[in-house]
């Protein structure tokens, strides 16, 4: 390895500061997706929705991702990750502040909405935050360097769930879904105003500490590494990415992971309320302490994304991959065919398992791709549209209802996180294959 080009040095210069600015931006993108998933219940509640209906959260919150991702990334490419970087947190705090109006309105569709600009702010972050960190060293450390970044997304991530458990959900009001639906309008109407303005709370808090985050970056030097302009244009970047099997196996692969993710941590809260109410426990006790099994989920995530972070020291990254897709594929088994606590701990467990994946896919679906590495990872971005694409389809099977093998409809709905692990079990595989057997990305 080039001593000029280590974990986080360049050319002989420390990114060490630089890399702790952008490294922020995770725990803020990880803040907003968890405290994001709990609202899928919350808002079915408070606006005495479908599961189905709530879960447009969730449709909203990535369609954001996806649209935005290729504008950010041509964006960058003709400015720099900074100006990415900047533009990113501008979208964010104004979707964030949004939630001020839209409480006024009194109606679901305005949130959707701000969920949306949100997320095209999260997408300039991610799309630029990324591949900036990859160019913060050298090449072979790249996928080190990445899961070191990506261990401060969950948290922020656990501070989110945090804060949706005791300032949201422990404080709107405790009527059930349904004794909700029997309330005159009057007072359905003044019990929502105020759960909403319970609600809108921690995105007023978050967008306006993203406004000062904002000229604290604007005002810092920051490197122009990465910041080259190859002057292709983007269907050239487009072809040559897409003759490359790993790069676009790994598009696929990262769309199923996010689709795994996101369907595991927002309907846990379903799955436990299930789970802990067929013991007679009242459904907002449930729901309160489904959530702290969702903040255990994440605590273990984030322990395991250190852990797992050191371990790539010693495992090729492919390698490593597969054999937590391949245990995060047997956990899901068992939330599936367990009807008791025991599911409920193996949806835990997955999340320990999925700890690694989303960098690691990443960084590994860029090895070769050279300076179409903005572009490449503007197509990874993009495919965090598996978080939009999944959940309405896990929550089209809990709303079914029934049951199949004498299993009920929400165990079974977790088939689908159980193909996504599948999937990205046997991307893990063969890129292992192309790196340390075959030694050509294009098998």
């Amino acid at each position: 390895m080039n001593k000029e080009n280590g974990l986080l040095t360049k050319n002989g210069v420390s990114l060490l500061i630089p890399f702790i600015m952008i490294t922020s931006c995770f725990a803020l993108w990880g803040f907003a997706n968890d405290v994001t998933s709990p609202m899928v219940k919350a808002f079915s509640k408070i606006f005495r929705m479908s599961v189905t209906e709530g879960a447009l959260v969730q449709v909203a919150f990535y369609l954001g991702y996806f649209v935005m991702a290729f504008p950010a990334a041509l964006f960058i490419q003709k400015y720099s990750f900074k100006a990415g970087v900047l533009t990113g947190l501008g979208l964010y705090a104004t979707g964030a502040l949004l939630f001020i109006p839209a409480k006024f309105a009194g109606i679901y569709y305005p949130f959707l909405l701000a969920y949306f600009i949100m997320t095209c702010g999260l997408s300039f972050l991610e799309t630029s935050c990324n591949p900036y960190i990859y160019c913060m060293g050298s090449d072979e450390t790249a996928t080190q360097r990445l899961n070191l970044a990506q261990a401060f997304n969950p948290i922020g991530a656990v501070s989110g769930m945090y804060v949706a458990m005791y300032c949201v959900q422990a404080r709107i009001n405790p009527l059930s879904s349904a004794e909700r639906a029997t309330l005159p309008a009057e007072e359905f109407n003044a019990i929502k105003d105020a759960d909403l303005g319970v609600l809108i709370q921690p995105y007023v808090f978050i967008g306006l500490f993203i406004v000062l985050l904002f000229f604290a970056i604007k005002f810092t030097k920051m490197p122009m590494t990465g910041d080259t302009h190859t002057g292709k244009k983007l269907t050239q970047s487009l072809k040559e990415l897409f003759r490359m099997k790993n790069y676009r196996e790994g598009v696929v692969a990262q769309f199923f992971y996010i689709g795994a993710q996101v369907t595991c941590w927002t309907f846990i809260i379903q799955y436990g309320t299930h789970i802990l109410m067929s013991e007679g426990m009242g459904e907002t006790e449930a729901e309160i302490l489904s959530q702290k099994f969702n903040i255990a989920a994440l605590l273990l995530f984030t322990f395991s994304r250190f852990i797992c972070t050191w371990f790539l020291k010693y495992i090729q990254p492919g390698r490593l991959l597969s054999i937590l897709a391949v245990l995060g594929t047997i956990a899901t088994a068992g939330v599936i065919l367990l009807t008791n606590r025991g599911g409920l701990y193996c949806l835990v467990i997955i999340s320990g398992c999925m700890s690694l994946m989303f960098p690691t896919i990443y960084g590994i679906a860029l090895r070769g791709v050279g300076d179409n590495v903005k572009i490449g990872g503007a197509g990874l971005i993009m495919s965090i549209l598996g978080g939009s694409v999944f959940p309405p389809v896990q929550a089209g099977i809990i709303d079914w209802g029934g049951t199949l093998l004498g299993l009920p409809a929400t165990n079974i709905s977790f088939v689908i996180p159980l193909i996504c692990f599948i999937v990205v079990a046997a991307y893990g595989h063969r890129a292992y294959i192309r790196h340390n057997i075959k030694h050509d990305y294009n098998v």
